[in-house]
């Protein structure tokens, strides 16, 4: 059997442990320092194996370490370059790899979920896994009638160690701070913990799926692999022949790729709710594929979308508020901005707020719709995030002030995280015009 649920004791003190292990490598780099090291080489020796601890651990213990940790690589484009420098590489390798289960319990697995003769119909499986994810990992396959699958098998314990792993990590979140500066690690957790128990549950993740499939069928740019057998533990779909993940063009990638396909990534964010009612909201690199044009081509290849299992499910698409309030951000008076926010719930009626501070506070996340093309970088989200919050800013105290009504939570961490992998793509979009045709009460004309 796999090891991942190993006792609750032996997990939380690994957790527990993070904190600890960088107030002891702080010690040790005081003693550098007083020995006469250079404090910028012991800062830099510090965070560098801080970071190594960490994600480590958050990657062995999979569950909601895992997640949480893949949830922070997506928006290390906010941190400060000199702080999140040494943790970028740990980051990354949360996004595509973790350690494999065994064989035998894949194969124990199928057959309770896909019955005794599971083998004869996942005619072969290869004994390796492909890919892993927080709560499972994937396997290549091939279905009876010749097609080519992926067959997802969630880690048998993963409910009680996603679970156990959250609230621990909730338990932990200010002890964790000088690990993870800039991040407010609460409500970070608090929202994966809303959504763990749908993502358990691989039978509403193939719901998801079908539907993103369907819808997507026909787009010449954009590629969902339909499911082909699922239960509540496995999922097996096509395969999606890729040549390599979102990170990839993160790191390396040429202008034309990174421009290329963070305008894919954009479409398709926008474009899912009016026409599946729902909102992919798992945004990291690991879950988008670069897919080669039917020439080949992978400079403007095909977008790859796996990972169904977090989805906001947003009737009627996208709310007609969310667009009007952005157009009237963009094109009109603060005034108006603020009874726009107090119409929807943005501002309780019994809250004094000043319009310019409130229109100075969001503007920043209205400027890429007001460009016909708008660069984004992770230094325009590293001035965004310093700026709303620091208390020094007249602007600071809105943010305490306005208020996020529960449907929009889920949005929002979705459109931050969104934000944040085109910030590392670095990639130059025509956000207007896509806003402009897939959300709903958005027209700056």
């Amino acid at each position: 059997m796999t090891d991942l649920p190993r006792k609750a004791a032996a997990r939380t003190a690994r957790l527990a442990a993070l904190p600890l292990g960088y107030a002891g490598r702080s010690a040790l780099g005081l003693g550098k320092r007083l020995g006469g090291k250079p404090a910028e080489e012991v800062l830099s020796e510090v965070q560098q194996r801080t970071a190594e601890q960490l994600f480590r651990t958050l990657g062995e213990l999979k569950g909601g370490a895992m997640k949480f940790g893949q949830a922070l690589s997506v928006l290390e484009a906010a941190l400060p370059e000199q702080l999140v420098g040494p943790y970028r590489a740990e980051l990354a390798k949360l996004q595509d790899a973790a350690p494999p289960m065994p064989t035998a319990t894949v194969r124990q697995v199928l057959a309770a979920e896909l019955g005794e003769d599971w083998a004869a119909r996942l005619v072969h499986l290869d004994g390796g896994p492909s890919a892993a994810a927080s709560i499972g990992q994937v396997h290549k396959g091939r279905w009876h009638d010749g097609r080519e699958v992926a067959v997802k098998v969630q880690y048998p314990g993963a409910g009680d160690a996603l679970m156990s792993d959250l609230k621990q990590l909730s338990r932990l979140g200010r002890t964790m701070a000088p690990l993870l500066q800039g991040m407010d690690v609460k409500p970070l957790v608090e929202e994966l913990q809303a959504r763990a128990v749908e993502e358990l549950d691989y039978t509403l993740e193939a719901q998801a799926q079908r539907a993103f499939a369907a819808a997507f069928a026909d787009d010449p740019d954009i590629v969902v692999p339909d499911v082909v057998e699922a239960g509540p533990t496995v999922l097996v779909t096509e395969w999606l022949d890729s040549v390599s993940s979102l990170g990839a063009v993160i790191a390396d990638g040429s202008r034309t790729q990174r421009d290329h396909y963070g305008e894919l990534f954009s479409r398709f964010l926008f474009a899912s709710p009016a026409i599946t009612g729902m909102l992919h909201a798992d945004p990291h690199p690991g879950n988008f594929r670069v897919v080669p044009g039917p020439d080949g081509d992978t400079e403007r290849g095909r977008l790859g979308v796996l990972d169904f299992g977090a989805v906001a499910r947003l009737d009627g698409g996208f709310p007609p508020a969310m667009g009007r309030l952005l157009a009237i951000a963009a094109t009109r008076g603060p005034d108006d901005l603020v009874e726009g926010l107090r119409a929807e719930g943005f501002i309780k009626d019994k809250v004094t707020v000043d319009p310019t501070l409130v229109a100075d506070y969001l503007m920043p996340f209205v400027a890429p719709t007001v460009p016909e093309r708008f660069r984004f970088s992770r230094e325009w989200m590293r001035e965004v995030f310093a700026k709303i919050n620091d208390p020094r800013d007249p602007a600071y105290t809105v943010g305490l002030k306005l208020n996020l009504p529960p449907d929009y939570l889920l949005i929002h961490r979705t459109w931050l995280g969104g934000l944040g992998i085109l910030c590392q793509l670095e990639a130059e979009a025509p956000f207007r015009a896509i806003l402009t045709e897939h959300l709903p009460g958005f027209d700056l004309d």
